[in-house]
Parts: structure tokens; sequence; C-alpha cells
């Protein structure tokens, strides 16, 4: 039924029509781009007093400390987990990262047997009180760059009130 100059002639057919639409798209596009499109000035336009200026309202929510005299070490507990992962409450216990008993209120580096430190964090603050601690959270990464901590952060302020709470009642 099929002899070979039927097939070729539906090959050459189906070439030549892709061809043509390819030819068809390649003319196309010269046209509307030589027509120079989004080139110029817009015709008409309506001044707007202050309009270059944008006006962005940020809302931090609470104050940190509003939020801190309000958090509970209970509900922190539950959210050690994510930190038990490289961390641990005893001193001097160091895992891939530093312990973290005392930590509020202990000098930045200085964790008894951990060597580790990337050397970031003392170019940023000193001493590791709960609002230090409570930017840090947000995002090591953006609080310290170069930082040796994988963490992405923690989002909620409550959740690091939470947090910073309970790892500050652990040392009295």
């Amino acid at each position: 039924m099929f002899d070979t100059m039927t097939m070729t002639k539906v090959l050459g057919a189906v070439c030549g029509t892709l061809l043509i639409f390819l030819l068809g798209s390649w003319v196309a596009e010269e046209i509307y781009h030589a027509g120079g499109h989004g080139d110029h000035e817009q015709a008409y336009v309506i001044p707007v007093e202050g309009g270059d200026a944008i006006d962005e309202v940020i809302d931090d929510g609470p104050p940190f400390a509003d939020v801190f005299a309000l958090a509970s070490a209970a509900d922190g507990e539950g959210l050690w987990r994510a930190c038990s992962a490289c961390h641990a409450l005893e001193q001097g216990v160091n895992g891939v990262g530093p312990y973290l008993y005392g930590v509020v209120g202990r000098d930045v580096g200085v964790a008894e047997g951990y060597t580790q430190y990337s050397g970031a964090l003392n170019e940023v603050v000193d001493v590791w009180t709960p609002e230090q601690l409570n930017a840090f959270l947000v995002g090591p990464k953006a609080y310290a760059p170069g930082t040796s901590m994988g963490y992405n952060g923690m989002r909620k302020i409550e959740d690091r009130a939470n947090l910073i709470a309970y790892l500050d009642s652990l040392d009295d």
C-alpha cells in the first residue's frame, strides 16, 4: 500500500510544512522587533505628587522585650528539639555546634572545648543577650554573614522568645 515514493512525499510534505512555519515565525519576529516596540518613552505621563517615593510600612509586631517578658520556658522546651541536632545542653559537651548551657549572657565564642567558631559572630556581637539571640535566630546567615551555622531561622517572635526563655532558665 505504501511504497517508497509515497513515504518520501509524506516526509517531504512534513519537512516543507515545518520549514514554512519556522520561516514564518522568523519573519514575524523581524517585523515585530524592527518596529522598536518598547524602545520609546511613554506618550503621555500623568504627574503624581510624591509618585517616585515609595512609603513602605513594615510591621515588625510588638517589641521583643514585651514578648520576652511573657515568654514560656515550658513552650521553649518543645522548640529545643530543632537545636538539639547540633547543640547540647550540658556544659562542656559540644556537638557540631557549641553547647548552649548558659548561653544567655555568655560572651560570644567562649564555649568550653569548642574550637570551630567561624569568627563571623565576633564581628557582630560580644555578648549573647536575649535581644542578640533573637536577632540571630531570625536568620543566622543574614545576621552574621560568614557564620558556619546552617540553620534557616525561626520565623515567629513568640517561638524565639520561648526558646530563649528556656535556654535562660537552665542555668539559674
